[in-house]
């Protein structure tokens, strides 16, 4: 295990594109860290700078204690999975699993004893034999996992590994990863576009967007506490609702109800979650729903309050139609941003 520091970590390319404003934090030794986002946030870049393969602009990146800057990837003490396996065709599981060791000049029963005990962590025993063109997409990702879990390394990269499954098979193997994660105790980065898999996969989230840090926290941290309109809008299946709204009196309304108290003054958009809403008969909003998905456990009502659309979740013994629906907003649901600048107040 190793703890990872970033210190004022840049990345500007020779065009002058800055893909990674100067950024600081650490991950701790044998955490799950996921660093989450939209395409072209910075994610994969930063990955990329841990694991050697971009040049790092401007300051510093430590790796248990020590200052990789100029060490070569090979000599790093990282395993990296990639979102397309890179495993040889015309090898064998067993050969593709082993590879690595063979080329550092591991011994042959070395090596074997290695790609049993990884195999049979990843239930790949029975497939050492065949070639990738055999098996299936959740049971090459497995193998390109036990390819770096052989080397012991002292920190895991993770590359958006399971976008090229589909999504029963990527359920399943996030549950996988992270709990063969938590048996070898490595410390993880992970980097995905999806919020799902980061916030059921990560112990500390972080949030990119356009090349910076929007927000570190834990997933509950970041889901319930957004730092940003940013945050609340990405984080989230369906998102947080963002409401136009004004503060006087010490106060936040949104129709007749007073939904929050704040000494903030003027403008200011209010987040509420969409299981935030409950849906009442005396309720003091009133919401048109235009659309309501059924999802078994719950339901979601689409349409709008006043003029702004709005999503509300709702158990699936609660009644509903299209059309009205009287609602009201649960006490200490309400996160409020700055109506300009976006940010939390």
């Amino acid at each position: 295990m190793a703890q990872v520091e970033l210190k004022n970590i840049g990345k500007t390319y020779p065009n002058g594109f800055q893909a990674l404003h100067p950024t600081s934090f650490d991950i701790a030794e044998g955490e799950f860290c996921v660093l989450v986002g939209p395409s072209g946030c910075g994610k994969s870049t930063l990955l990329r700078m841990v694991a050697g393969l971009e040049e790092i602009t401007t300051g510093a990146l430590q790796i248990a204690g020590r200052v990789v800057n100029d060490v070569d990837p090979a000599d790093r003490d990282i395993a990296m999975v990639f979102q397309n396996y890179a495993l040889y065709p015309h090898m064998t599981v067993r050969k593709n699993i082993g590879y690595g060791l063979k080329n550092r000049g591991t011994s042959k029963e070395a090596i074997a004893q290695k790609v049993e005990e990884a195999a049979s962590l990843l239930n790949l025993g029975e497939y050492l034999d065949r070639k990738p063109s055999q098996l299936s997409g959740g049971q090459r990702q497995r193998v390109a996992m036990g390819r770096a879990i052989v080397r012991d390394p002292a920190l895991f990269l993770f590359d958006e590994p399971l976008s090229n499954l589909d999504a029963k098979l990527r359920n399943q193997m996030r549950i996988e990863i992270k709990s063969l994660q938590r048996r070898l105790g490595v410390t993880s980065i992970y980097v995905t576009h999806d919020q799902v898999e980061a916030m059921t996969m990560a112990d500390r989230i972080i949030v990119m967007n356009a090349g910076r840090i929007e927000q570190i926290g834990t997933p509950a941290e970041v889901y319930h506490n957004p730092a940003s309109t940013f945050v609340a809008s990405f984080m989230g299946a369906p998102p947080m609702n963002l409401l136009s709204a004004a503060a006087a009196d010490g106060e936040v309304k949104l129709g007749d109800q007073s939904v929050c108290r704040t000494s903030h003054n003027g403008p200011v958009t209010a987040g509420i979650r969409p299981e935030a809403f409950v849906s009442d008969n005396s309720g003091p909003l009133v919401m048109d729903v235009q659309i309501i998905e059924e999802l078994g456990a719950h339901r979601l009502l689409h349409g709008t309050l006043g003029s702004e659309a709005v999503t509300v979740q709702i158990s699936n013994e609660t009644a509903a139609a299209l059309g009205p629906q009287r609602l009201s907003v649960k006490p200490n649901a309400v996160c409020l941003f700055d109506a300009v600048e976006g940010q939390c107040l």
